[in-house]
């Protein structure tokens, strides 16, 4: 072999990939795809605890069967009792917690006026709000008031945060849809679709297409 042709083969692979243009797969993608098809099996594997749990959902509302529902009934707690054993710290604090429903109404309004204003512009298609916000605990015979006051603000604080996700999910794809150098923790549906670290050949072929991938977007939460 030359020293001509060594030197071509040893070349810094960083100068070889340059020119990139994110068209073949990679194994983070791999992965990330992989991820994707578990979390959706996941998914339907809990439709199954319907049929286990014995209800239905019925105009939008959740119905059990008639046996089901006086059994939970007759689990329910009452009131005093639940004060009487609750940690009196718990009570002391909810006050603290319950203050965050006007953070979060404020963001929930703030969102929503966001992409009612920007979506239209940038042409990306509206986040279905009421596939993330849901109440339904509210059915369950077996929580007394407060505990179901409890479950409907949990629902609706971390269904606002989840469904600002997706927003600003789809925000990142259409202006910056490129992975960090480093690990993100939990990173949002739409960040595996996202352009390799360092890819700038890429970045600009992929841009196009991601963005006009948005027109078409439907929430995975959806049914």
């Amino acid at each position: 072999m030359c020293r001509t042709q060594r030197r071509a083969d040893d070349a810094p692979t960083d100068i070889r990939s340059f020119g990139h243009t994110h068209v073949m797969p990679s194994p983070l993608d791999d992965l990330l795809e992989r991820a994707f098809r578990i979390e959706r099996e996941i998914e339907h594997e809990l439709n199954h605890a319907r049929e286990h749990w014995r209800y239905r959902i019925d105009a939008g509302r959740v119905r059990f069967e008639q046996d089901v529902r006086a059994a939970h009934r007759q689990l329910k707690q009452s009131i005093p009792a639940y004060l009487r054993e609750s940690n009196p710290l718990h009570l002391l604090v909810a006050p603290v917690i319950y203050s965050l429903i006007v953070p979060i109404a404020i963001l929930d309004i703030w969102i929503s006026l966001y992409q009612a204003i920007c979506f239209p512009i940038f042409g990306i298609s509206r986040v279905r709000r009421d596939a993330y916000i849901v109440f339904d605990r509210q059915h369950l015979a077996y929580l007394n008031l407060i505990e179901k006051v409890n479950c409907g603000y949990c629902g609706y604080a971390n269904g606002v945060l989840a469904y600002v996700r997706e927003i600003a999910g789809r925000t990142e794809q259409y202006w910056c849809p490129i992975r960090h150098a480093k690990r993100v923790r939990a990173p949002h549906p739409h960040y595996r679709e996202f352009v390799d670290y360092g890819d700038a050949a890429g970045y600009q072929q992929q841009l196009p297409l991601l963005r006009a991938q948005l027109r078409d977007e439907k929430t995975a939460a959806e049914p």
